[in-house]
């Protein structure tokens, strides 16, 4: 017998959404999640990417997310017959984080992880100024700009997309380094890297152009210096019904006017 774990977003129509499948399969559900096989989530893919988070300790346990917010790119269409069945004959995706190391201003060290994207963001007024290293190679010496975004194939439709960058699918070996707003060099639209490389981004005169970073949910302000690695050691499993293509909705996203 299938055992799941429910979290839902707290819009009515997520929280009256669990209330129904708590009644149709209470015999199911469990409130504590190192007894359950599958977490369902209802919501959108916010309240996905917090479940992930929420998870990232408890990596052999698939995710099952059900829409109930607005865009729901990463969801399952919602209905509530046959749930047991559909996460049986789900298809499985697996996801890997990206682990940002980031040092501040004043040597303090921070580490976060982002299963969307990690950015690199101006704090005040002026631009910021980052050199980019990639293997140990120095790819652009002085990136002025807003900020950057480093991005997995997950997060590609997100704040990525919005800066201009590349939709990638979901099964592609690569990261997405796109920077927000760039000025010099004014015609760099950004890079696709193999999800093995590291990223170093130095933030030039850190103290007088301070730059924050944000993995996810997790920011760091006053950065110095961040690097970016995926971090396989650490996999998300997401379940998706059959007749759910993603890798088609990926492709139309990117013929979308």
């Amino acid at each position: 017998m299938k055992i799941f774990l429910i979290t839902a977003d707290k819009v009515a129509k997520a929280q009256q959404a669990e209330e129904l499948l708590r009644y149709k399969y209470h015999d199911n559900i469990v409130d504590n999640i190192d007894l359950a096989d599958a977490i369902v989530v209802l919501g959108g893919d916010g309240t996905l990417l917090h479940a992930m988070h929420q998870s990232i300790d408890k990596c052999n346990i698939p995710i099952f997310g059900m829409n109930r917010g607005s865009v729901g790119f990463m969801m399952n269409n919602y209905h509530e017959d046959n749930l047991l069945e559909r996460i049986d004959n789900a298809h499985n995706v697996e996801l890997h984080p990206l682990k940002m190391e980031a040092k501040t201003v004043s040597g303090e060290k921070h580490h976060a992880y982002g299963m969307n994207d990690v950015s690199l963001l101006r704090e005040t007024k002026q631009t910021a100024k980052i050199r980019i290293t990639i293997d140990d190679v120095v790819r652009i010496k002085q990136l002025v700009a807003d900020g950057l975004i480093v991005s997995t194939p997950a997060g590609s439709t997100a704040y990525n997309l919005s800066a201009g960058g590349p939709v990638i699918p979901l099964n592609a070996n690569i990261l997405a380094l796109t920077p927000i707003s760039a000025f010099r060099p004014r015609r760099w639209s950004g890079a696709l890297l193999p999800d093995g490389c590291s990223i170093e981004l130095d933030v030039i005169r850190a103290e007088h152009r301070p730059v924050s970073a944000v993995a996810d949910f997790t920011e760091i302000r006053d950065v110095s210096r961040v690097r970016i690695t995926q971090d396989r050691k650490v996999s998300i499993k997401l379940l998706f019904d059959p007749e759910l293509n993603l890798d088609e909705r990926i492709r139309k996203e990117q013929f979308t006017l």
